[in-house]
């Protein structure tokens, strides 16, 4: 396996930080965008290596794995898992089925591990199997994006994956993909993809669990004498009925009107609206003097 300089392909150096990164990645990303270069093969092998080499240099722990073992880094676990076995068997005072790595070269121990080549002591590790690397991926939603279950078409490193995504689905939490990781080795099954789901609020409504808080403005009026006042949801408006002399900071439960329930077709949370109760300003000389005589009649 050829060794691909992923700092070479972003431009950058190994003493770049998580910032650099970042910035280096969404320059040359929004280059090599397919979308900006229509039936361009070149842009869209560029578009492949940019994002494999932010995938790995953009995770903190896949970073100094390829850093400490270069174009091996995806099998850094099998080879401690290897060692572990290794030590399980000396201790035990058997032979061990991996041959004797331990001051050996880490890139030697995979050509003789993994690429079929024959290792020093004249063993080959064909019959070993290993499971492929769990790979990680973070999507970015809003919340209304995540309202309704939806399909999207994802490229991980090369490769388009369609996946579902259910109403409800909260912000940090993980989808696991199973199969849709690294290749396995010597015939090992592949690792799993795991899916990290980042949803950012844009919306008046704070979420709280599956249900849903707002505050809604109302009049001195019709705080006092009641009435009829429209008011948004997640999914569209309702009229409601407002008592006469509601007071500031009232709260109303609007029940099924919050957030869906992940994995729990038809279930929703609640909407919660607290009235905040809006005092008019720039009032006429005839409107002070109502005022007035209204305050007389209270105090007398």
């Amino acid at each position: 396996m050829a060794f691909i300089d992923y700092y070479k392909i972003l431009g950058i150096d190994k003493s770049a930080s998580a910032g650099d990164i970042k910035k280096a990645y969404r320059k040359l990303a929004r280059k090599y965008h397919p979308d900006l270069n229509p039936s361009d093969k070149e842009a869209e092998r560029k578009f492949k290596e940019i994002n494999e080499a932010n995938e790995v240099l953009s995770n903190p722990e896949n970073r100094k794995k390829y850093d400490e073992h270069g174009k091996d880094w995806k099998h850094a676990d099998q080879f401690e898992k290897a060692k572990q076995q290794q030590r399980q068997y000396q201790g035990s005072g058997q032979q061990s089925p991996f041959g004797d790595f331990g001051g050996g070269d880490y890139s030697d121990f995979f050509e003789s591990m993994f690429g079929g080549r024959a290792s020093s002591r004249g063993r080959t590790g064909g019959g070993v199997k290993f499971r492929g690397q769990d790979l990680n991926a973070e999507l970015h939603l809003n919340l209304k994006e995540v309202y309704k279950t939806d399909k999207r078409t994802l490229t991980i490193n090369g490769k388009n994956i369609r996946l579902t995504i259910p109403a409800g689905v909260k912000n940090g939490q993980v989808i696991k993909i199973k199969g849709h990781g690294g290749e396995g080795i010597n015939g090992g099954p592949k690792g799993d993809l795991n899916i990290t789901f980042s949803i950012k609020n844009n919306t008046k409504f704070k979420l709280d669990g599956d249900n849903l808080h707002t505050t809604v403005d109302l009049d001195l009026y019709k705080a006092l004498l009641g009435g009829e006042i429209t008011v948004d949801t997640f999914d569209g408006k309702v009229k409601l009925k407002i008592a006469p002399e509601t007071q500031n900071g009232t709260k109303v439960k609007l029940k099924g009107k919050g957030f869906p329930v992940y994995k729990k077709e038809g279930m929703f949370g609640d909407l919660y609206i607290t009235y905040q109760i809006k005092m008019p300003k720039n009032l006429t000389e005839k409107e002070k003097q109502l005022f007035t005589e209204l305050a007389k009649l209270r105090t007398s």
